[in-house]
């Protein structure tokens, strides 16, 4: 087992003029399970293939325990990978394409015989071992390409998004049995994900990029209560956060017609006038009273059972904003309704409009 650490690490490709790794410092610790998350082209996929070696390093450096990796090629590196398309062999069995790693670096056959009988058990793959590929079913090649990484008993496994093509049933419960999997195996683990969900059930720190720049990093419950600026409060979480600008009053800012109190210290922080206010669709309290926080009138209400989502939309400071609010799925406010949301005590967010950064770590209301 071993550590991850990146260096100060950038990856540059010819002809670009940004780049799509910019100086990334991480430490991953020997064990821990952490997922790459951001949006398409944020340069989560490019970090874990330049751990891997299939990326070059341009500037900075990539340690795995205190071995500087960043020149040495992949197959030196004591690593193994599972891919987005799984890429097993279709003219080998399950047997044979979970042990052909270890039959190339020359590992007796008893040996090999061994490890993939550990690993099929391990993945209740033993009925499939004789099978190839063509007669499984999607969720069962993925935990064949999980079974080729296992055998190889590397120092770190890297995941690059395994489960994008399975079925929404099937990737929760496959999601549940990799981090299952992880914690039994202790083997230190990167992920690469562009599914926020995927990686607060799966992580146990998990790093968010953005323009291949590191946002924040931290558990789960760190990103979901203490996002560090606008874009980590509207990409963890779904719905999404409630994200908008109003103004700066005495003693507070505007929420409606109802005035949330902020410290001194957050106002004199402000760079400007407004602040941008942020609060998660579960956090908000509807009511019917006017006066009572900010009148929103609802555009449609999702039913989930227990649950439901109510999407409406406010006038503020003269611009129509989308809201979202969580609400009883048996009792709530129907379309073109008039309610009026204010946010639950302690659960308001508050960034700089200029920079983006959080302003506050609590917010009274």
């Amino acid at each position: 087992m071993a550590t991850v650490t990146f260096d100060h690490a950038t990856r540059l490709y010819p002809g670009g003029t940004r780049a799509a790794v910019d100086s990334l410092n991480l430490d991953i610790s020997d064990g821990e399970f952490l997922v790459l998350v951001g949006p398409s082209g944020c340069g989560k996929s490019t970090s874990l293939r330049m751990l891997a070696g299939l990326e070059e390093v341009n500037d900075g450096h990539i340690f795995i325990g205190e071995k500087d990796v960043t020149d040495i090629p992949p197959k030196d590196r004591d690593i193994a990978m599972v891919f987005q398309n799984y890429a097993l062999y279709p003219h080998m069995t399950v047997a044979e394409n979970m042990g052909f790693a270890l039959k190339i670096a020359g590992v007796n056959k008893d040996e090999r015989a061994q490890r993939v009988q550990e690993a099929a058990k391990l993945l209740d793959l033993e009925p499939y071992l004789a099978r190839k590929p063509k007669a499984l079913s999607g969720g069962q090649r993925q935990r064949v390409a999980m079974g080729r990484a296992i055998v190889r008993q590397p120092q770190v496994f890297l995941m690059d998004e395994p489960l994008s093509n399975l079925d929404a049933k099937l990737r929760v419960q496959t999601r549940t049995q990799i981090a299952s999997l992880q914690r039994r195996l202790g083997v230190t683990t990167v992920y690469v994900t562009h599914d926020q969900v995927e990686a607060l059930t799966m992580g146990d720190r998990i790093c968010v990029l953005k323009d291949g720049i590191l946002q924040q990093v931290g558990t789960p419950r760190d990103l979901y209560e203490r996002p560090q600026n606008v874009f980590v409060a509207g990409f963890i979480g779904s719905p999404a956060m409630n994200l908008f600008a109003t103004d700066l009053v005495e003693g507070g800012v505007k929420f409606g017609e109802y005035t949330i109190p902020l410290t001194r210290d957050v106002i004199q922080s402000s760079s400007g006038k407004q602040v941008t206010i942020g609060v998660r669709p579960e956090d908000l309290e509807v009511g019917t009273t006017k006066g009572d926080g900010l009148p929103v009138t609802v555009d449609l209400v999702e039913e989930l059972g227990a649950d439901g989502y109510m999407y409406g939309h406010a006038d503020i400071n003269g611009r129509r904003t989308d809201i979202v609010a969580r609400v009883d799925g048996r009792a709530h406010a129907e379309v073109n309704d008039l309610v009026y949301l204010h946010p639950q005590q302690n659960h308001t967010h508050v960034f700089d409009v200029e920079s983006g950064k959080r302003l506050s770590a609590a917010v009274s209301a």
